[in-house]
């Protein structure tokens, strides 16, 4: 894959890499979403209908507009799950890819950073797991303990060694 190209799924469609915690994570959501929210909001939108004119009714236009966004994850939910790859956990052979976590240390910087790298719809930064498309997680891919990377982040320039990969 070089440069801006999608990966694509044997049907040729887009692909979500989750790891499988992501991809119960989503399930769970969805199923959340698609029992419990759904009747809460249905019950919201009755009982504004009960109150009688729904022109005016501030309490209906609330719970159709929180519909329209339920409805929205619920659709995003389902598309990511239809396309999902799942991460496979294999023994490391040293090389990054995606699932690997990873220890670097950035020149001129005393503590090292552990990132998971991870597909674009499980990357949560605050919590060390970086898309494989983010800048540091696409120079490290492919990359082994040892080798320094550089990479351009919005903060400046970066030289990174990898200590570790697991």
């Amino acid at each position: 894959m070089s440069g801006n190209a999608k990966p694509m799924n044997g049907e040729g469609g887009p692909v979500v890499y989750l790891t499988r915690e992501g991809y119960n994570k989503l399930r769970e959501r969805l199923e959340y979403l698609t029992t419990v929210k759904r009747r809460e909001i249905a019950e919201q939108i009755r009982e504004a209908k009960a109150m009688g004119d729904i022109s005016e009714n501030a309490g209906y236009d609330e719970a159709k507009n929180a519909q329209g966004f339920l409805e929205g994850e619920i659709a995003e939910i389902e598309w990511k799950l239809k396309h999902a790859v799942i991460i496979e956990e294999e023994p490391s052979d040293g090389v990054i890819k995606l699932g690997s976590k990873v220890t670097v240390r950035v020149e001129g910087e005393d503590e090292e950073e552990t990132y998971v790298i991870v597909g674009s719809a499980e990357a949560d930064p605050f919590s060390g797991r970086i898309s494989n498309e983010s800048p540091v997680g696409s120079a490290l891919m492919g990359r082994s303990v040892g080798d320094t990377v550089e990479v351009e982040t919005p903060g400046g320039r970066l030289k990174m060694e990898i200590i570790t990969v697991e």
